[in-house]
């Protein structure tokens, strides 16, 4: 059984920083693309960022600068060092996996985390 576990959402000010961890299991990470992606009320999901299994990163265009995806292999885990964080920035994030990530439709993963909840206050 395949479990993503997210963990470091929380309430920050605008223009802080945040950390967001995930660690798998049940599946053999190294293969598998992992994501961050996020909802924000009443707006559709989004990708957030995305690293592949040979260390290839994508971002959305509103984090590009701010965040940085990266993966550790040997724990099973992946990071989102989020900094000058924006009210806007405020979500759920979702951590995800797949096998078979594509540019040309990074929403479609394979599994989800149950998200963890990502507040900015003006």
């Amino acid at each position: 059984q395949v479990q993503l576990v997210e963990s470091g959402g929380g309430l920050v000010q605008a223009g802080g920083s945040l950390r967001l961890s995930c660690t798998a299991s049940g599946l053999t990470f190294r293969t598998y693309t992992m994501a961050w992606l996020r909802q924000a009320p009443g707006k559709q999901r989004e990708l957030v960022a995305a690293i592949t299994s040979s260390g290839s990163t994508n971002y959305g265009d509103s984090v590009k600068g701010r965040f940085t995806i990266s993966r550790d292999n040997a724990k099973n885990t992946v990071y989102l060092p989020m900094n000058s964080l924006k009210p806007e920035d405020t979500a759920v994030y979702y951590c995800a996996a797949t096998r078979y990530y594509t540019l040309s439709n990074p929403l479609a993963m394979d599994y989800w985390g149950k998200g963890t909840l990502v507040t900015v206050s003006s």
